[in-house]
């Protein structure tokens, strides 16, 4: 069955699918008043490649948008492409040293969107969810996003595990962030081939997905808090990957 378009909304989304994926564009809405240089640049830009935006009061613009976050601009687009094994197989292919992020269940809308966007700023080549039990590229994901939805491949998966076990055939190592981990993230060697594998909000990773991982490693954490949300877990292990493989260039 052929997919729904769907709405996006928020300046860095809808400027990220304007320069990268145009055509999938059907419609696009401003909000009337609301005259700034971003919006103003955001319409021309769509007035370029023929697509005539349309005005709309902010009454009608959040219940379309089902968000008050929209910051004036609405689009209707049709779904991306959902990104599988095959299209995994392929980027590996295309790459010497692969730098992966897999989320276990992530559920959170603005979880996922976070950890996309950690993902894009980190320069990760992909990111990998199982197909089922993991929130999808909803309007409030790209949103949070900012763009990144529209850069990073999201690549859905049926079996995480033999997903695993395929990237480890390939030599690319599997970091499981554990807080019960004795090793560290600064004791580990994230240089080469190489995926981080994250948990879901408050359960952390399931029990086949961490008899996957070739090592487990905690964040040391110094005050009272025992754990950190997993976007923001996510970004302090990605960064401490970069600063290591930065190093070795």
């Amino acid at each position: 069955m052929k997919k729904q378009s769907h709405y996006m909304y928020g300046i860095h989304a809808v400027s990220a699918i304007l320069k990268h994926h145009p055509e999938r564009i059907l419609d696009i809405w401003l909000l009337k008043g609301r005259t700034d240089q971003k919006l103003s640049a955001l319409q021309q830009q769509a007035q370029s490649i023929g697509l005539t935006p349309q005005w709309m009061n902010r009454k009608a613009m959040d219940d379309k948008a089902e968000s008050t976050q929209h910051q004036g601009i609405l689009i209707r687009v049709q779904p991306p492409k959902i990104a599988t094994e095959h299209d995994l197989s392929q980027l590996l292919d295309e790459v010497d040293e692969p730098f992966l992020l897999i989320l276990d269940g992530v559920t959170d809308p603005h979880n996922l969107g976070a950890c996309l966007r950690n993902a894009d700023a980190a320069g990760v080549h992909a990111v990998i969810v199982p197909k089922d039990n993991s929130v999808n590229l909803t309007p409030a994901v790209c949103k949070v996003a900012s763009g990144a939805a529209e850069t990073i491949p999201l690549i859905q998966v049926t079996n995480l595990a033999r997903t695993m076990r395929d990237l480890q055939e390939r030599s690319i190592w599997l970091f499981g962030a554990a807080g019960e981990a004795e090793k560290t993230l600064y004791q580990a060697n994230f240089t080469g081939g190489m995926a981080l594998v994250m948990g879901a909000e408050g359960h952390g990773l399931r029990r086949l997905t961490r008899e996957h991982c070739d090592l487990l490693i905690s964040i040391p954490m110094s005050g009272h808090v025992s754990s950190l949300n997993v976007s923001v877990a996510t970004g302090v292990c990605l960064f401490e990957a970069v600063r290591q493989r930065q190093a070795k260039d």
